[in-house]
């Protein structure tokens, strides 16, 4: 599991960070107000599982699926389950964004990923957008990715700069990828970029639609 938080073990297993918590409420309250109140989310590399129990937790009219290529996640996102109770909290599923073979034969109504497209190599958010194109529900589908990224227009911050300063020094294949290009990718694959939402810490949402 790719984490640059530090994480601590709960009792039963489940793994909480800082940063998760602290992030949760204002990331919900963006996807509160653009996903369907009803229907089905694929969250990937959904981590620890933290972010998934929130989100199904205080939405429950939406059928929410974790999905992490890691073991130690998806034990995580379990014990999360396991903790909660929830009924619409799917088992989490052995996705790798990367790779084809895993990927679901099913439609969703959403798909939701947080801080993926800098910890990993390019290749991970191509097939992200590959995967979105597949298994979105067309027309609307919803991709909505969170995290940093870098803009033309848009002065780095200091502390963007040096947080992908540091993921450069863990592997030179990450770092923070360019909105536009991300955006352009998501055209390739059938997605209209709707909406950029900026959120604390230097951090943004960006939504995209299936057409």
């Amino acid at each position: 599991m790719n984490s640059l938080d530090s994480i601590t073990v709960l009792p039963d297993g489940a793994l909480t960070s800082p940063a998760a918590r602290r992030n949760a409420e204002a990331i919900l309250r963006v996807l509160r107000a653009h996903l369907s109140a009803r229907g089905s989310v694929l969250e990937i590399a959904s981590g620890s599982g933290e972010h998934a129990a929130a989100f199904a937790a205080a939405l429950p009219d939406l059928d929410w699926t974790p999905s992490d290529p890691s073991d130690q996640a998806r034990e995580s996102i379990a014990a999360w389950s396991r903790q909660l109770d929830l009924s619409n909290l799917k088992p989490p599923l052995a996705l790798d964004a990367g790779d084809p073979t895993t990927w679901p034969a099913d439609t969703f109504d959403t798909l939701y990923c947080a801080n993926m497209t800098h910890i990993s190599p390019w290749s991970a958010t191509e097939g992200l957008m590959d995967l979105a194109g597949r298994v979105l529900r067309r027309p609307g589908g919803l991709l909505a990715l969170y995290g940093p990224y870098r803009e033309a227009k848009v002065p780095l911050a200091e502390s963007n700069a040096a947080f992908e300063a540091s993921l450069k020094a863990r592997n030179v294949q990450w770092g923070l990828r360019d909105r536009e290009a991300v955006e352009a990718l998501a055209r390739s694959h059938g997605l209209a970029a709707t909406l950029r939402v900026q959120m604390p810490a230097n951090n943004l949402i960006l939504l995209f639609r299936a057409v």
